[in-house]
């Protein structure tokens, strides 16, 4: 049976304290080096989480300053829109006031009697030439007609209970008509001041 045993002596124990000196420093060493490493990469890793934080925040900025800015022009186009469409209702608003108002002049005008018995009579001197008249007005002036023109006997004189103010010349047998009726002349001064009313609410 051998038995292992170590020599003693100033070799072996400076031998042994280089290798555990060796052993310290290693050791140190590589415990550095995996510490270096650590943190390199710590520092790599939040670097890389600080910028993708910073680039979401301004993704997320550039988004809410897109969503802003899609708010602010919806809402001007929607302001404009309202205000295009509060001036077309009271253009409308405008026109029609004007047309009731005409029309309530005209009525005015054709319901004086005397007036528009003067005008029936002007129209009847002057298409006369053409032939046989017929003149239909409301029941009312038709009355007042029949008695002034009988005298003249120039022209027939029907009753129209549809008619409410103005009246209508017939000629050639009812072939031909010339309309004077209330909503006629309303019509025919409408259309002349329409043009002249638009350029005002444009104005």
């Amino acid at each position: 049976m051998h038995t292992l045993s170590f020599k003693k002596g100033n070799d072996s124990m400076e031998n042994l304290d280089a290798l555990l000196e060796k052993i310290r420093t290693d050791g140190i060493e590589a415990a550095k080096q995996e510490a270096a490493d650590i943190v390199a990469k710590a520092q790599k890793e939040a670097a890389e989480t600080v910028a993708k934080a910073k680039a979401e925040a301004q993704a997320e900025r550039d988004r809410a300053k897109a969503d802003a800015e899609r708010l602010a022009q919806g809402a001007e186009a929607t302001i404009r829109q309202a205000a295009r469409d509060v001036l077309l209702k009271l253009g409308q608003d405008i026109e029609a006031l004007f047309e009731r108002t005409l029309g309530g002049a005209v009525d005015e005008a054709l319901a004086k009697g005397a007036t528009v018995e003067g005008l029936v009579e002007a129209a009847v001197k002057g298409y006369i030439k053409e032939g046989d008249v017929t003149i239909e007005a409301a029941p009312g002036l038709a009355e007042a007609l029949k008695a002034r023109l009988a005298k003249q006997g120039e022209a027939t004189v029907v009753t129209d209970p549809q008619m409410g103010t103005g009246f209508k010349v017939r000629l050639a047998g009812g072939r031909v008509e010339h309309d004077f009726s209330g909503d006629a002349v309303r019509e025919a001064l409408a259309g002349l001041l329409r043009p002249q009313l638009a350029k005002l609410l444009e104005a």
